[in-house]
């Protein structure tokens, strides 16, 4: 899962970004409101952290303008602002959660997760396909009752796939999600991923169409 990171103090940029990261997500960063937007208009996210006392263009004209442009990503803001009314504005601009300064990381890496998880219409924090079990909070994948390891970008691409069970998921899609801006999108490691994974798991888990990409197989 690939998630964008808005916010204009340097340390708690780095404490959030390093936090997510930890957490197996890829993540882009964004100091301003102008960078933050210019992103989140152009890029693919499974979610924003988004600050609301941002220089060049605060954070809740970014969130009106993404909203006003279609833009459906789940959008968790944060701000040193406690008034219940900055509250209502932000959810109202189109917020999907609110946690204000200071926090702990871990609620908000929990938070962030749970919106994730309801985009994609899943009320468990354990995901299920067949007899593999990915548990997104605990990073612990199992075939049986068997624990398999994987690494940081295999995880990544089964939790995208499982997220999306039922959807065939292209090959660029994959790449969109689960790298961060940086990434070579010429390589070919999603489909070494995909052949490892199917080694750890097995091969009809995930099936491939021909032209169009890959689908997580539920039996």
């Amino acid at each position: 899962m690939r998630v964008l990171v808005i916010e204009d103090e340097p340390n708690l940029q780095r404490q959030l970004k390093s936090a997510l990261e930890q957490a197996g997500y890829a993540v882009d960063t964004a100091s301003d409101g102008e960078d933050g937007h210019f992103l989140g208009s152009t890029e693919a996210y499974d979610a924003v952290v988004l600050d609301l006392g941002l220089p060049e263009m605060d954070g809740l004209t970014v969130l009106d303008r993404w909203r006003q442009e279609g833009h459906t990503m789940p959008v968790l803001v944060l701000t040193a602002r406690d008034r219940w009314s900055d509250k209502v504005a932000g959810l109202d601009a189109g917020a999907d959660d609110y946690l204000a300064k200071p926090f702990q990381t871990e609620e908000l890496v929990a938070r962030l997760r749970a919106l994730i998880r309801r985009a994609a219409g899943q009320a468990s924090s354990e995901l299920v396909a067949g007899n593999v079990r990915l548990d997104a909070r605990s990073g612990r994948v199992t075939l049986g009752d068997e624990p398999v390891k994987l690494t940081a970008q295999e995880f990544k691409l089964l939790s995208y796939l499982m997220h999306h069970k039922g959807k065939v998921v292209s090959r660029t899609e994959l790449i969109e999600h689960i790298y961060d801006q940086d990434f070579d999108r010429d390589s070919n490691t999603i489909e070494v991923f995909i052949t490892r994974i199917r080694k750890k798991l097995g091969a009809e888990l995930i099936s491939t169409t021909r032209g169009l990409g890959y689908s997580l197989n539920d039996s």
